[in-house]
């Protein structure tokens, strides 16, 4: 197994996780697993609907348990959702079982992804609404980011596959050096 082990994706809504890790996994031959869609998977409805049901702690604490879970598995390349990182437990087992990359995403790139977006229980309203949520969301989860990222690449602009090539680079360029 590579130095860098597992390889976990994080950063906020809208960031290109998801897209990112499908192509960081194929480069690297590595499983793809995003936390949203497992969860999604395993309830058999969308979050959305696990939010109206259960409320964000709900469906946070169904986040830590899945965490817990994927992180003990080895070879995988892992998506997070957005505020995977809000809880410390997450945090602490995101660093110690493998390498942490954030896709940083400046706040007006995040609203041009997300601000359309019906499927994100936490961003309701009309768009000056939406931007405050999401300015309040990156003040508070950026320096959770950035504490436990090895990794920090801008995801403003450049092609996913473009983004994905880097990682991937970087990570095997880490790899030969262990």
């Amino acid at each position: 197994m590579a130095s860098f082990g597992n390889v976990f994706l994080i950063g906020p809504a809208g960031a290109g996780k998801t897209t990112v890790g499908r192509l960081v996994a194929d480069a690297l031959g590595l499983e793809f697993l995003d936390t949203d869609i497992e969860i999604e998977s395993r309830s058999g409805v969308d979050i959305a609907w696990i939010f109206d049901l259960e409320g964000e702690n709900g469906f946070r604490d169904r986040e830590v348990r899945l965490i817990q879970e994927l992180t003990e598995r080895t070879g995988i390349v892992m998506a997070t959702g957005g505020g995977a990182i809000l809880r410390e437990e997450n945090r602490k087992r995101l660093v110690s079982r493998g390498t942490v990359v954030y896709l940083e995403t400046p706040l007006e790139r995040q609203i041009q992804r997300v601000s359309k977006d019906k499927n994100r229980p936490l961003l309701k309203g009309n768009d000056a609404e939406k931007r405050k949520i999401l300015e309040a969301m990156h003040k508070q989860r950026s320096p959770l980011y950035q504490e436990i990222a090895d990794l920090t690449l801008p995801a403003d602009g450049s092609s996913a596959r473009n983004l994905a090539a880097e990682i991937a680079s970087r990570l095997s360029g880490r790899s030969e050096e262990g």
